[in-house]
């Protein structure tokens, strides 16, 4: 996953019987941005609570209050454009370094564990928001609370856990950026290369050339603007996956064809580009803060499992019959294994491209909300903090390009995203925050909740570990499979 949720225009709920403020609950729907992920200063959590009502009884969905709420099937719409983006192109080539049934299995297994995350994390949140009677809590702030109001030993460190969490959100929105510059160079190399075969142009050209409109782009503060943007891009993703499936699905091999277990070396590189794709964590709480009907989020049928069955379904097919279908030969993105003597699957490059370069902006929101109220505040004259914001949007977008240049193999960027960033959010801090969270409560009949979330953490920090290592070997010694 790689496209999260930003809700970034807040507004304050009014507090009742009590002069304290709430933590504001944001819209979702109304916002024309509704894939990236809600970021919040350190200063935006309000201590206060109201004495007079019994913690054990406070609903916390009873005192949110928003002009716009989702329903159920807004949200799961959310939901899936949270989760699906460049991640499912590059299945196919988490399938080559798993083997066929090993992907297959795996896949399935590691949607699994990511869904019980997102669900210990929303638990995780309406157990502090009840003992704080706060209305509704982000990711960072679900971290700083479950540690302020955990052990006494730690709670020192809640700070220390809530910018954890913002640094790892900033990393991995980073690293969407700079996935998306190298994916939108090579589709168009691809093309041009095909029609043009005597005109060798170094990819590093192609990211320049992107370079060129994606600053003015960045500069457009006002997202709202963007929005006829984010609906293209939408609507040229469905198209480049609707027609990538057709290529994908014609002719296929039998499955002795390929490799059914891939050697233990390349099962990092797996682990990478996998918790990439499943990486939407971020985007769960404001999904659920959200809700007109909160309580359809969770449960067996509920709106969350509902969704990322579907995710990885649609990541296990892709993957599976991509894999099939090209072997080892294929890349990074399934996408540059279409035929290239066929019109309209240049037609797809060119689309997903497009789609991909439109999208940018609404991932470079994330980093942009976290460091420009810094960058601002150290400023005095209005003008002098908007040119400060200028500077800041045209450094960072420069930034990832440079990224990019320095490593142009999508493959290995996307597998270190993922080991990196993304398996942190989603694999290590849910379960430390569930353990810290109810350790005063009790974990369960014989601590099952704390062996449960201790398995968990274990295999996140073994894939971090393990998956960094082999992304990072494999961008410096680029000839190993």
């Amino acid at each position: 996953m790689e496209d999260i949720t930003p809700l970034t225009n807040l507004q304050q709920s009014e507090a009742t019987g009590s002069e304290d403020r709430q933590l504001p609950r944001p819209d979702v729907r109304s916002s024309p941005e509704n894939i990236l992920v809600n970021v919040q200063s350190d200063d935006s959590y309000g201590t206060g609570s109201n004495e007079s009502l019994e913690k054990s009884t406070y609903n916390p969905s009873l005192h949110r209050t928003l002009e716009h709420p989702t329903s159920n099937f807004d949200t799961l719409v959310h939901l899936l454009k949270g989760n699906i983006g460049t991640g499912i192109l590059a299945m196919p080539d988490a399938f080559k370094n798993a083997g066929l049934y090993v992907g297959l299995f795996g896949t399935l297994l590691m949607g699994a564990i990511c869904t019980h995350c997102m669900h210990m994390l929303v638990k995780c949140s309406h157990e502090l928001c009840r003992r704080l009677q706060q209305p509704s809590l982000s990711f960072s702030e679900v971290a700083f609370c479950s540690f302020e109001t955990g052990p006494s030993g730690l709670r020192r460190y809640s700070h220390v856990a809530r910018r954890m969490i913002t640094t790892f959100l900033f990393i991995t929105q980073m690293g969407f950026c700079c996935v998306y510059f190298v994916f939108v160079a090579f589709n168009i190399k691809e093309v041009v290369d095909h029609y043009f075969p005597h005109n060798y142009i170094s990819v590093k050209v192609y990211l320049t050339l992107i370079l060129l409109p994606m600053i003015p782009l960045n500069l457009v503060r006002n997202l709202k603007y963007l929005t006829p943007v984010s609906l293209a891009a939408a609507v040229l993703t469905i198209l480049g996956l609707a027609f990538s499936f057709f290529y994908i699905l014609q002719d296929l091999p039998a499955t002795n064809t390929v490799k059914p277990v891939a050697t233990w070396a390349q099962l990092p590189l797996y682990f990478g580009t996998a918790i990439y794709a499943f990486e939407g964590i971020g985007v769960i709480l404001p999904l659920e803060n959200n809700m007109k009907r909160p309580e359809d989020f969770g449960g067996s049928t509920g709106v969350l499992n509902t969704g990322m069955t579907i995710v990885a379904c649609l990541y296990t097919t892709v993957g599976f019959f991509g894999y099939l279908k090209y072997g080892e030969n294929v890349k990074g993105s399934i996408t540059l294994n279409l035929p290239p003597d066929q019109f309209i699957s240049q037609m797809v490059r060119i689309a997903m491209a497009v789609a991909i370069f439109l999208s940018y902006t609404l991932q470079f929101y994330v980093p942009v909300n976290i460091v420009e109220p810094f960058v601002r505040n150290q400023c005095e004259e209005q003008r002098t903090k908007e040119l400060a914001s200028t500077a800041l949007r045209v450094t960072l977008v420069v930034f990832t390009f440079l990224l990019a240049v320095c490593i142009p193999n999508l493959g290995p960027i996307i597998s270190l995203v993922g080991a990196v960033s993304s398996s942190a959010l989603a694999l290590i801090a849910p379960p430390i925050i569930e353990i810290i969270t109810f350790y005063p409560i009790g974990l369960g009949k014989y601590n099952w909740v704390l062996w449960k979330d201790i398995a968990i953490l274990l295999f996140g920090l073994c894939g971090f570990f393990f998956g960094t290592y082999a992304s990072l070997d494999q961008i410096l010694n680029p000839g190993i499979n």
